[in-house]
C-alpha cells in the first residue's frame, strides 16, 4: 500500500470515529488519550511484535512460526497482550464491575476499559459482564504482518448471541463500523524468519549445538537491507546473551561481516542517520539492518553516500567487489530497544 493511500485510510477512519464520538463522549476521551500517547502506532505495534516473540520464546525453543505454538500458548496470548499494553502505556487497573464483579483490565482517563485480543479478525470474545462498557479490540496476524486496534461500546444489539460455555459474545460483522479504529490494518514489524524462503532459512538456522554465533552471522549476511527484530536474533542465537553475538569482537557478527563490506546499523540516532543518508532501510525501535557498502568511485555517479572514516561510501551492488567496511560510530546512552 502506498503512503498516500495509507493516509487516506487513516483520514477515513478518523472521520468515522468522529461520528461515533457525537453519541459517546467517553469513547472520544479514551480514543484521543491513546492517540496522544502513540500518534503513529509505533509503540502499540512494538508491544504486539514483542508479545508474539515472547510466546515463540525463540532463544529456548528455536520457534519462529505462530502455527507451532501450543493451543494453550495461543490462548494465553490475549492475557500477555493485555499485560504488555498496560506496562507500555501505564494504564491504571480497571474496577470490578457489575453484580458478578467482572474485573475490567484498564481505567483510562477515569473510564473502565476491557481489552480483548484475537489472532482472527472479528474473533474477539466479549464477556456479557462487559455489556455497556468500552472494549479495546486488538488483532494481529504475523503471517500478514498486519494489526488493528479500536474502541467499541458493548451493546447487545451489535453482538452475536453467545453459544459457547462462557456465553461470550462477538461483534456482528455488519456492526464493525461501530468500532472507532485507532489503527486499522497497520504494519506489524516483520517476523523476518517467517517470511524468508525455506532454503534461506535453513542456511541461517543451522542445526546443532554451539552454533548460535554462526547463525547470527548468517542471518545478517543473508538478510540484507531488511528490518531484523530482536526476536529473530534471539531465535538464531538460541542463547540468553544473544545480543553479545551481534557486537564488535573477535568472531562476532559486526567484526566478521565488516571484513566482507557489510555493516549492521542499530536503532540509534547516529546509525539511523547513516542508513538514511546512504539510502538503506532505517532501523526502528528494537530493529537492526545490515547492508553492504563500497567506497564511492566515479562509476557510482550521484548515488546517495555517507562519509565515514574520512571516505565516502555508497550501497554496494553486485558489480562492486567486497572490501572492508568502515566501523560505524560507537553509540552510548541509547538503548537497543
Amino acid at each position: 500500500m502506498l503512503p498516500f493511500e495509507e493516509e487516506d485510510l487513516r483520514a477515513a477512519h478518523r472521520i468515522a470515529a468522529q461520528e461515533l464520538f457525537e453519541d459517546d463522549r467517553e469513547l472520544q476521551k479514551v480514543y484521543e488519550h491513546i492517540q496522544s500517547l502513540d500518534p503513529d502506532g509505533v509503540r502499540f505495534a512494538s508491544v504486539l511484535r514483542n508479545t508474539i516473540d515472547q510466546l515463540l520464546n525463540g532463544e529456548v525453543t528455536g520457534r519462529w512460526d505462530w502455527k507451532t505454538l501450543f493451543k494453550t500458548e495461543k490462548t494465553h496470548a490475549g492475557t500477555l497482550v493485555e499485560i504488555n499494553l498496560q506496562r507500555e502505556f501505564r494504564f491504571d487497573d480497571g474496577a470490578d464491575v457489575g453484580i458478578a464483579k467482572h474485573p475490567m483490565d484498564y481505567r483510562i482517563c477515569g473510564i473502565d476499559v476491557d481489552c480483548k485480543f484475537s489472532q482472527d479478525f472479528g474473533g474477539w470474545m466479549i464477556p456479557p459482564e462487559a455489556m455497556g462498557y468500552l472494549c479495546l479490540l486488538v488483532w494481529a496476524d504475523d503471517s500478514k504482518s498486519r494489526w488493528s486496534a479500536g474502541l467499541f461500546r458493548v451493546r447487545e444489539e451489535w453482538l452475536n448471541t453467545g453459544s459457547n460455555r462462557d456465553k461470550k459474545l462477538t461483534v456482528k460483522a455488519e456492526h464493525r463500523n461501530r468500532i472507532a479504529w485507532l489503527w486499522r490494518d497497520a504494519d506489524l514489524p516483520e517476523n523476518v524468519l517467517l517470511h524468508l524462503p525455506e532454503a534461506t532459512r535453513k542456511e541461517i538456522l543451522l542445526e546443532g549445538n554451539r552454533k548460535g554465533q554462526r547463525r547470527v552471522i548468517e542471518l545478517f549476511r543473508r538478510v540484507q537491507n531488511r528490518h531484523i527484530g530482536r526476536g529473530a536474533i534471539r531465535t538464531a542465537a538460541q542463547q540468553l546473551d544473544y545480543m553479545a553475538r551481534l557486537r564488535e569482537g573477535d568472531g562476532r557478527a559486526r567484526t566478521v561481516l565488516r571484513g566482507e563490506g557489510i555493516v549492521i546499523a542499530g536503532p540509534y540516532s547516529r546509525h539511523q542517520e547513516i542508513a538514511r543518508q546512504i539510502g538503506a532501510e532505517v532501523p526502528q525501535r528494537g530493529e537492526f539492518v545490515s547492508f553492504r557498502v563500497a567506497e564511492a568511485r566515479a562509476h557510482h555517479g550521484d548515488r546517495p553516500r555517507v562519509k565515514l572514516d574520512g571516505k565516502e561510501w555508497v550501497l554496494a551492488d553486485e558489480g562492486d567487489l567486497p572490501e572492508t567496511a568502515p566501523r560505524l560510530p560507537k553509540v552510548t546512552n541509547e538503548a537497543e530497544d
